[in-house]
């Protein structure tokens, strides 16, 4: 077990929280491993277990553990994913800290420049995994959550194609901002076709596969611009919906 220094400093349960997420940041305990136990790290850090409780809540906020009860209970490990990430955006713009324009030109300026990538980094297994992803959008779903999951493969295919996990990370965020929104402002599934028909992905699919850049680039802006307005509009909808019901 890694040497932890003893705890001597108000806002204790934040200290005792940094040094254990530098441990397993370091690779101290991997995952699936259990941490040890509230005594023992109470008796390392000479903090009281009530600290070291607040710590675990703290790391299992975060995505760094997952408490389990029973005779094998404890604080866990977990493996790490960009899902903390988007898991911090969803929390930020529940808390109003981020808008829907925002996340709007965020794509608009980020998702071109990812089928222009992917374009340059096709291969035949790429063309075939994406070409399923989007053969995937024609199937016939009932939830919008399910809808969408399909809807979105193509651009998820896409930011792996570049191989950069950041691009990855935004992708993932920022679609899933965009599900809970359109969850948020309830438009029914009868609707979702009509918002985002099967056809704006085919322009991107064609142009990344043939290898063209710029082709991918313009169709991907193009799809970033009209489907963005889609949401603009919604948002707008929205904002009266609620301001006649509060009204």
């Amino acid at each position: 077990m890694p040497e932890f220094r003893p705890i001597k400093q108000p806002r204790v349960s934040e200290e005792v929280a940094g040094q254990l997420k530098q441990a397993i940041l370091r690779g101290d305990f991997q995952p699936g491993e259990k941490l040890p136990s509230e005594q023992q790290l109470s008796e390392q850090f000479q903090v009281s277990r009530l600290s070291i409780r607040e710590a675990l809540h703290k790391l299992e906020h975060f995505g760094f553990v997952v408490t389990r009860q029973g005779v094998t209970g404890g604080a866990y490990v977990i493996d790490l994913t960009f899902q903390t990430l988007t898991n911090g955006f969803l929390d930020l713009f529940m808390a109003g800290k981020v808008s829907i324009p925002e996340l709007h030109q965020l794509r608009v300026v980020i998702e071109p420049e990812i089928a222009r990538f992917a374009a340059l980094a096709i291969t035949p297994e790429y063309a075939r995994r994406l070409e399923e992803a989007y053969l995937a959008e024609k199937s016939p779903l009932r939830t919008i959550p399910e809808r969408f999951e399909k809807r979105t493969g193509v651009h998820y295919t896409l930011a792996l194609i570049c191989g950069n996990r950041f691009f990855e990370a935004i992708v993932r965020s920022t679609l899933e901002l965009t599900l809970k929104y359109v969850m948020t402002v309830d438009i029914g599934q009868e609707h979702l076709d009509r918002l985002h028909p099967l056809s704006m992905h085919q322009p991107i699919v064609e142009a990344v596969i043939a290898g063209n850049p710029d082709k991918a680039y313009d169709a991907m802006k193009k799809h970033a611009v009209e489907f963005g307005q889609v949401l603009l509009n919604l948002e707008q909808i929205y904002r009266k919906k609620t301001s006649n019901s509060t009204s």
